[in-house]
């Protein structure tokens, strides 16, 4: 009997489990190792893929120098040098949002996440504003597509007031824009989905689930970010 009233005394007196402990470790800091661990092999993948297409891209353009030359003219400086700002100022966001977390302080991680995320929708809104102007005057991948020499843009006129639809036709613009389209997009998907992690953590912080010894997923998500604004 003595024998089973002391184990049941060193069970009672086994310090409670916390409730952000999952059952597989043994501790939060073993926890929060493991996920950051993990996260940093994931976005090591990420740079393969992204370097693969940035490689085509190279090749691309080494190739076939004179339609990327005029190709380019298409692109809008201002909206990318506007998108460039928003993903900088979100990466300051996302990271102040760690040290909130870090701190405790739940007012600042609510906003600082808050900013983050309403920086993702501003990325998205002002590439939807590329998009559809170029999807309108024709500037997309295939051979079947077209830009008329009505929507060419005034800088192109002024450089090249003797270029054609047909020359630039004949050139495979399209292989330019199925690019373009391909490396951009991509981005945009990933962006959506750091937007959804964010609605995520804004829900749970909130809910005031993150303190000073549990803030892994607000760390992690940050660091995928740091990967999407670059």
């Amino acid at each position: 009997m003595s024998t089973v009233a002391e184990a049941e005394n060193k069970h009672e007196a086994l310090p409670a489990r916390p409730k952000e402990l999952a059952m597989h470790f043994d501790n939060l800091n073993q926890q929060f190792t493991t996920g950051k661990l993990g996260m940093w092999l994931f976005l090591g993948q990420e740079l393969l893929f992204f370097c693969g297409l940035f490689t085509a891209y190279a090749v691309y353009r080494a190739n076939h120098q004179e339609m990327f030359h005029y190709a380019h003219y298409f692109l809008d400086w201002k909206l990318g040098g506007l998108n460039t700002v928003v993903l900088l100022c979100s990466s300051l966001t996302a990271a102040w949002s760690v040290r909130c977390a870090q701190l405790e302080q739940r007012k600042g991680l609510i906003i600082t996440l808050a900013l983050t995320f309403l920086a993702a929708c501003a990325f998205m809104v002002v590439k939807y504003i590329e998009y559809e102007h170029k999807i309108h005057i024709g500037a997309v991948w295939g051979s079947h597509f077209g830009v008329a020499e009505a929507n060419f843009p005034e800088h192109l006129k002024e450089a090249y007031p003797n270029l054609t639809a047909e020359q630039l036709q004949q050139m495979g613009t399209g292989s330019f824009f199925a690019i373009y389209f391909c490396m951009t997009g991509l981005h945009g998907l990933h962006v959506l989905v750091g937007m959804g992690l964010y609605i995520w953590l804004l829900i749970r912080a909130i809910r005031g689930d993150f303190n000073r010894k549990y803030y892994g997923a607000v760390d992690n998500v940050a660091l995928y970010w740091h990967i999407v604004d670059i």
